[in-house]
C-alpha cells in the first residue's frame, strides 16, 4: 500500500493468509527489494509451515528477492500475470479494507506497529467476523 509521497516513500506490505484471513501489515522504509523481503521473511518465519507454504505476489519490483524467501523459509514464491488483480483477490480485497483505516494522505510514519495489528484484527473481523490471533 502505498501514500502519499509528501510523507516520505514509507509503505505498507499486506500479507494473508487465505484460509484463516490471518493478516499481517508490515510497514516498511521504502520499495526496495532487500528491506521490504526482509520484513516479508521476519513476518511470516514464525508461523506454521501450513501458514507459509506458498506467496503470491503481483508483479512490483520490491518482489524480486523472492528465490531468498525460498532459500531462507522454504516459501514457494508464485506471480500473478500482467493486467490480472482477479488472481490476487483476497490482497485486493485486503487492501480495500485497509484503506479504511490507512487512508493514501494518512502518514504512516507516524503509525506504530501495535496499530497496524489492530487494524489487521479490524480487517478480518469486517470480513468473516472472527478476531485473528495477533
Amino acid at each position: 500500500m502505498l501514500f502519499k509521497q509528501s510523507h516520505g516513500q514509507s509503505n505498507v506490505t499486506s500479507l494473508v493468509e487465505r484460509v484463516s484471513l490471518f493478516t499481517l501489515l508490515p510497514k516498511n522504509p521504502n520499495k526496495r527489494t532487500k528491506p521490504v523481503m526482509g520484513k516479508i521473511m521476519k513476518a511470516v518465519h514464525d508461523l506454521p509451515h501450513l501458514a507459509r507454504r506458498s506467496i503470491t505476489f503481483d508483479r512490483g519490483t520490491e518482489f524480486v528477492s523472492w528465490p531468498h524467501l525460498q532459500a531462507e523459509i522454504g516459501t514457494q514464491a508464485w506471480f500473478c500475470d500482467p493486467s490480472s488483480p482477479w488472481q490476487n483477490g483476497t490482497i485486493e480485497n485486503t487492501y480495500r479494507r485497509a484503506r479504511r483505516w490507512l487512508p493514501r494522505k494518512r502518514d504512516i510514519t507516524a503509525v506504530s506497529d501495535h496499530e497496524l495489528k489492530v487494524i489487521c484484527g479490524r480487517a478480518a473481523r469486517y470480513t468473516n467476523g472472527s478476531v485473528p490471533i495477533i
